[in-house]
């Protein structure tokens, strides 16, 4: 009996072929430019500014694009300028920059845990974010002091206190950096998680009805009411990771062959899975704390970018341009499917949980 010999599917040959890297050289310095990547991440640009301007154009007052446009540029009438400028244009970027930071920091989850189930929903970094969040609301009580402790700057502090310390508990108990412990990794993730998420429900049945009320509203994941304010701090935060995370690039892409072979190619393994953990938990923080913590976005948008790109790990300009046009279509599903607003934190649930089964469903399936 002899073995039948496969060879690679066109589909496959093509794909692999598509993102195949192309090495730029200039004196001494070498890129490594990989043009499939390039052309999705121009395409998914295009399309998120087209998703933005869809976004602003909804609502009780309806615009046109070429309204919004102008109101961008200087023209239009005041109303529009008002409207566009004041009230929609804030929550849009607000959404933007949130769903930027998830997908970003769910493509470093995963390359650090080199799982595709892992994301900071399931490792507990955003229920660490939230509990301390639900934790400054519930305890501090209603005062002045309180009040102006817990705006501006209050609250992402403490989210990414409470994401911080989350992760290096979380790090601490995975242990070592051998593929069965990154399997541990997921797994204490999702015990701490659990805790987390039972804390939570205890700092909610001992607060004050409206205390309890605000922060249940809030966990929830919403975009309302969101403006510059929010939306301004994400973004330069969204930007700053992503230029750090880009000098990590080289670790990881060594990463991707193994921690035995990133180390003989002269990196340090612990500590650049512990810099992508930092910037990925500093990602999901400010994002929580702009929002809420939204389900999902992290967890699907870097499936799909890897997809989309045909890359082995999840590439991270693309995530995060997906987590932007996926949170952006989401909020105006959330405003527009129902005769009342629903939190957009309920839409990407929706949309989340059944991609969540399909892919435990294909893993079982390779592994059987």
């Amino acid at each position: 009996m002899t073995t039948p010999h496969t060879t690679p599917t066109p589909d496959r040959a093509t794909t692999q072929a598509n993102y195949t890297p192309r090495t730029l050289r200039a004196g001494r310095m070498t890129i490594i430019v990989h043009p499939r990547t390039i052309v999705v991440s121009v395409l998914l640009a295009a399309g998120l500014v087209a998703a933005a301007i869809w976004a602003i154009t909804v609502g009780d007052y309806p615009l046109t694009p070429h309204q919004v446009v102008a109101a961008f540029t200087g023209g239009g009438d005041d109303i529009s300028r008002t409207i566009v400028l004041q009230w929609r244009a804030g929550r849009v970027a607000a959404g933007l920059a949130v769903g930027a930071a998830l997908g970003m920091a769910g493509a470093l989850t995963q390359s650090v845990a080199r799982n595709p189930l892992a994301s900071p929903d399931v490792l507990g970094i955003s229920s660490g974010a939230s509990v301390a969040v639900v934790a400054a609301l519930t305890l501090t009580g209603r005062s002045a002091v309180a009040d102006a402790a817990l705006s501006n700057l209050g609250v992402p502090l403490i989210a990414i206190v409470g994401g911080l310390a989350t992760g290096i508990v979380m790090w601490l108990l995975a242990g070592r950096t051998s593929r069965d412990n990154m399997l541990r990794l997921v797994l204490t993730g999702v015990a701490v998680s659990m805790f987390l998420s039972a804390a939570t429900t205890w700092l909610l049945a001992r607060a004050q009805l409206d205390q309890a009320a605000g922060a249940k509203l809030w966990l929830t994941g919403s975009l309302v009411a969101r403006d510059w304010g929010e939306a301004i701090p994400a973004l330069v935060v969204v930007a700053v990771c992503i230029g750090f995370a880009g000098w990590l690039a080289f670790a990881l892409q060594a990463l991707t062959l193994g921690p035995d072979v990133a180390h003989m190619l002269g990196h340090n393994v612990r500590r650049a899975q512990g810099a992508q953990l930092v910037v990925a938990v500093v990602l999901t923080a400010v994002a929580v704390a702009a929002a809420g913590p939204i389900a999902f976005v992290a967890f699907v948008c870097p499936q799909i970018a890897l997809r989309l790109c045909g890359s082995t790990t999840p590439p991270l300009v693309p995530s995060a341009l997906v987590g932007a046009l996926l949170l952006v279509a989401a909020d105006v599903a959330a405003r527009t499917a129902l005769p009342w607003e629903v939190p957009v934190g309920i839409v990407t649930a929706a949309v989340g949980a059944p991609v969540l089964l399909a892919l435990v469903i294909r893993l079982n399936r390779k592994t059987t």
